[in-house]
């Protein structure tokens, strides 16, 4: 069955922001990370901007650590700069001690729909721009995951995962000597994946499991569900207070 789908179809978004930050304190003692700025605005922000620029009509915020200061700062409504477009602003409260990745999405997972953006609200991605007709070839595919790579960054020289010619993700082998690249925590989802046999969290994840996204993405990888893209633009993971100084001491 063809599913037809506007040109203009833009799924919601998950962003994640319940994370401790343990390797950004003492910063992220009183603040949460996603609240933490860059060139004078918090690092969720930079996400907001550009989901509401590129016509994404509401964002799920997953909150733990310090949890209640997002709401807070951003309340039910995100308007973008010039009054590009709007989003509207949910939230799925967790526990200080956050549910990990697949956990907080499961717990999400009522508030979103079959289709959905990625995004971890302490990554600094300012050219990113949620573009809609990426969201409309996945949610007409066959696909559970579609990931954007980026370049290995110093921390991480040996990178994640494998790109394949025809755009599937590889999960590489131990020895596998085909160049590997790091996961930008930027991506489109299907709820499905978050079901069995990928996930065996219920949705809504009522008993609190917390559980990491990597396992699930291998196992679809092995049945090459999984897609990717290659992303250039700029990109840090902000997990150090030196990177958060180096992009704020940093010509943009």
């Amino acid at each position: 069955m063809t599913i037809s789908l506007p040109s203009d179809f833009q799924p919601p978004a998950m962003l994640l922001a319940a994370g401790r930050g343990e390797r950004m304190r003492p910063l992220t003692d009183a603040t949460p990370k996603p609240l933490l700025k860059v060139q004078g605005i918090p690092l969720l922000q930079h996400h907001l901007q550009a989901l509401a620029a590129a016509g994404v009509p509401r964002a799920v915020v997953n909150t733990g650590w310090l949890g209640e200061q997002i709401p807070a700062y951003f309340g039910q409504t995100f308007t973008a700069d010039g009054d590009a477009g709007r989003l509207s602003l949910a939230y799925s409260a967790e526990p200080a001690q956050a549910f990990e990745t697949a956990g907080g999405i499961a717990r999400a997972l009522p508030q979103l729909g079959e289709v959905f953006w990625l995004a971890a609200g302490d990554v600094y991605a300012p050219d990113f721009d949620f573009p809609a007709a990426a969201a409309r070839a996945f949610a007409t595919g066959d696909k559970l995951a579609h990931l954007w790579l980026v370049p290995n960054p110093a921390h991480n020289p040996r990178g994640d995962f494998g790109l394949s010619e025809q755009g599937l993700a590889l999960d590489l082998p131990e020895g596998d000597g085909r160049p590997r690249y790091t996961y930008s925590t930027i991506a489109l989802l299907k709820a499905e994946l978050f079901a069995r046999p990928w996930c065996e969290i219920p949705a809504g994840n009522p008993e609190g499991l917390r559980a990491p996204l990597a396992p699930l993405l291998r196992r679809a990888m092995a049945a090459q569900r999984v897609s990717a893209a290659l992303y250039t633009g700029r990109w840090t993971d902000v997990g150090t207070p030196e990177r958060l100084a180096q992009l704020n001491t940093a010509e943009v």
